[in-house]
């Protein structure tokens, strides 16, 4: 890898790990097509990952800063101490404290119990990128369909996060996207578009750096000291681009439907399919 290559896969870092379009599959394509993969091993790919997922990540708390703030003083204020309230009572900022935790118990179950398989062949398997982009493109756009729009933020409830914490299970299969996968659940359950996307971020922020921090530490020993510039540039502009996609996305969702992801999902998915199949890439 180079330093150009490396500042290509931050910039779709940055851009794709917010949009419901995977970011996994967008940068095991473009490392396919300029042979990063195979050059270099599964593990320092991984490694590489997890530290631009990083950068990504940083976004997120840069772009939501008094948000999270406002989160993690209330719930403390409310939860700890001489000072606790009950649930009912307390504050919005406080209860999507306790949504956030909520869903983000599953993901760290099943994250755990199927680490092996996730890290294996299979998250550089096309046919399954392939599979799972034309797949929730069809169920994301059956909840476009069906979605009420009415549900914002503060009436989210604990069987709501719940649920979108067990649709944030199934970014895990490669290909299928995190936010993808949290927003279409939280347009079934009846949120607004752009309150979909705003939990679906938050609720990013715990699984990500736990799984991102966990990574990067198993896979230390496998970063090669010569990428460090690679790795400090690609990460760089994984956090640029990443927090301009948020903006984008939000901004977005305020006034359009999901429905240009949907196309571009099918359209990424099917184009997959014919590279393969012409030997273009190798599956």
């Amino acid at each position: 890898m180079n330093l150009f290559q490396a500042i290509i896969f931050g910039i779709i870092q940055g851009l794709t790990e917010f949009l419901p379009i995977s970011s996994t599959a967008h940068l095991t394509i473009a490392a396919k097509l300029l042979h990063v993969i195979p050059a270099m091993s599964d593990n320092e790919w991984t490694a590489f990952m997890a530290v631009i997922q990083l950068g990504t990540m940083l976004a997120v708390l840069l772009y939501f800063w008094k948000d999270v703030w406002e989160i993690l003083f209330a719930f403390f204020k409310e939860n700890v101490g001489e000072g606790k309230v009950k649930y009912s009572r307390q504050s919005l900022s406080s209860r999507l404290g306790w949504l956030i935790i909520v869903g983000s118990i599953p993901v760290g179950i099943i994250g755990l119990s199927l680490k092996k398989i996730i890290e294996g062949a299979l998250t550089k398997d096309l046919y399954v990128i392939a599979a799972s982009m034309i797949g929730l493109a069809i169920v994301l756009a059956i909840a476009e369909k069906i979605a009420s729009f009415k549900k914002e933020i503060k009436k989210i409830t604990v069987k709501d996060a719940f649920l979108v914490g067990v649709a944030q299970c199934f970014a895990l299969i490669p290909g299928s996207s995190r936010s993808g996968t949290t927003i279409t659940a939280g347009l079934f359950l009846g949120m607004k578009r752009e309150t979909a996307a705003r939990f679906s971020f938050l609720l990013s922020l715990p699984a990500v750096f736990a799984s991102g921090f966990l990574e990067l530490w198993e896979s230390r020993k496998f970063i090669n000291p010569a990428l460090s510039l690679d790795l400090i540039a690609a990460t760089i502009f994984a956090l640029i681009f990443g927090y301009w996609s948020i903006d984008l996305l939000l901004k977005f969702l305020r006034t359009k439907t999901m429905f240009v992801f949907v196309y571009y999902r099918v359209a990424l998915g099917l184009a997959i399919l014919a590279l393969i199949l012409t030997h273009v890439l190798l599956p």
